[in-house]
């Protein structure tokens, strides 16, 4: 008879440590940006006061498509959706008074990573950090936006060059830190159903590691450090099984496909986030029922982080109230509920390992039709991936209008909505207090450097040199996020979806 895979045994079905949360808790983190540096930065102490054990930047739309605050484009969506980070001196202002070498921080960024993690590091350095010891992750993950999300700026090859930069710089310069947290967070979010977001999002990962490979990175240097980022939706039994055989599949595809002998190569390590898509702007309160039965399907599925969405996210932008009442349902599952006393608690359900098979072989189908049309770039470039995508929206739509599909308090269950929920604003003279500091950073630095730094990040586009080095050296000349990228995209231009 076969010895049962226990946790932290390969391929790490069960966990990927052996004690699991009786060795340690997820990371807990509360996902929060808005308005300016300062704004976010009294959001982030706060937080950290009430009891979260990492910080999750948002960044508003401009700094996601590489803008500046002033950039014609930008009017009316700075600090919107996120804090505004155009130079060094947000960034200094964004972390005044955290120990970044006391927090793991992860930052949602993908076009414009590189150079966020350069001001992330030199901010570090000015705080007299061990910049080696630093601990956390950027999403980096631009395949993920040309498939669901939209948020691109440069083709898909060259901005595969950027990301392979930043692998090899990380590995060298900060070995905590995660150089990438791909993505199937926002697959789900655009509709596609659990096998789909296993499935692409495993073909992302297999992109980056070959592009790495080709780039001259060994397996075992950069894998132990990849990192993932999952959605936890409302099928409780059936997301479990999920992260299961998510973890199943990458073990074999990075032992099998890629030769890895490193065990940590072989680990899938995610973030998860409750599903900010199954939110109902209706009945706002029952939100915290769905967020905290997802928050604990990814805690019975082995997460390694986790954020709460709070009940008032259909509405805008979380209040402290709501932020608040989201770490409590962690802490709750944590130190409550009791599920963190045994490493694997669902071990052995014969409905778990049947659904967890049957996600893994769907997974494995698309995969296999992927590698057939050349890989993750040609499916993206030829429509296959997001077309999958939309078909399954589609289908969930169309069953929830037609009723097959409960939602409460939209389609079932629908009551009067007597008192408006209060909701959080931002400050429209935010935004112009934002420019008016950008353009003093313009007026008190060095011109001439900045021209030559944003000079030798061109020359680095035009050839085959590191990015990250040269980056670095026009953040600390208080170059801007929009210059830098405007320098980029001289060379590489900007995609569009055709």
């Amino acid at each position: 008879m076969t010895t049962p895979e226990r946790p932290g045994q390969f391929p790490y079905t069960r966990g990927i440590h052996p004690e699991m949360y009786r060795q340690r808790l997820w990371t807990m983190r509360q996902y929060a940006g808005f308005g300016t540096a300062e704004e976010s930065n009294r959001r982030y102490r706060y937080l950290l006061s009430q009891g979260i054990s990492g910080l999750s930047i948002a960044f508003d739309l401009p700094t996601q498509m590489g803008m500046d605050s002033d950039h014609p484009l930008a009017s009316g969506e700075v600090g919107r959706v996120g804090v505004a980070i155009c130079s060094l001196a947000d960034m200094e202002r964004l972390l005044d008074q955290i120990r970044l070498d006391r927090v793991t921080t992860s930052m949602t960024i993908n076009s414009t990573a590189a150079i966020l993690l350069a001001l992330y590091v030199l901010v570090a350095k000015r705080h007299g950090a061990d910049t080696r010891k630093l601990s956390g992750t950027i999403q980096n993950d631009i395949l993920k936006e040309y498939i669901a999300r939209g948020t691109y700026i440069y083709p898909p090859r060259p901005a595969m060059r950027i990301i392979t930069d930043v692998f090899a710089y990380t590995s060298a310069e900060l070995p905590e830190w995660n150089p990438i947290s791909i993505s199937g967070y926002h697959i789900r979010e655009a509709g596609s159903t659990a096998t789909q977001e296993v499935a692409f999002t495993l073909a992302n990962a297999i992109a980056y590691i070959e592009a790495a490979r080709r780039a001259g990175l060994n397996i075992d240097a950069f894998a132990p450090r990849l990192s993932f980022f999952f959605n936890a939706h409302n099928d409780f039994l059936e997301e479990i099984a999920k992260f299961r055989a998510a973890r199943r599949l990458y073990a074999s595809v990075m032992k099998e496909r890629f030769g890895a002998t490193n065990p940590k190569s072989m680990m899938l390590r995610f973030h998860t986030q409750t599903a900010g898509s199954t939110l109902t702007a209706q009945q706002p309160d029952v939100n915290m029922v769905r967020v905290a039965l997802q928050a604990l399907s990814a805690v019975l599925g082995g997460t390694q982080s986790l954020h709460t969405n709070s009940r008032d996210e259909a509405l805008g932008l979380p209040t402290e109230e709501a932020a608040r009442l989201a770490i409590r349902t962690q802490q709750i599952i944590a130190y409550e509920t009791g599920v963190t006393k045994v490493a694997d608690p669902i071990g052995g359900s014969i409905v778990i390992e049947d659904l967890t098979a049957t996600i893994e072989r769907g997974a494995r189908d698309y995969i296999d039709r992927i590698d057939m049309m050349g890989g993750t770039l040609a499916a993206i470039e030829n429509g296959f991936i997001p077309g999958e995508i939309q078909s399954a929206a589609y289908e969930y739509q169309q069953a929830v209008e037609q009723g097959e599909k409960i939602v409460v308090g939209v389609n079932r269950f629908q009551q009067e909505e007597n008192e408006s929920a209060s909701v959080f604003r931002i400050d429209p003279e935010l935004e112009v207090r934002q420019i008016e500091r950008l353009r003093e950073v313009r007026a008190s630095r060095n011109a001439a450097r900045v021209d030559e730094c944003l000079t030798a990040i061109e020359a680095a586009a035009r050839g085959s040199d590191n990015l990250m080095p040269k980056i670095l050296d026009a953040c600390e000349a208080f170059a801007t996020v929009g210059e830098i990228s405007d320098r980029m995209r001289k060379v590489f231009g900007e995609y569009s979806a055709v």
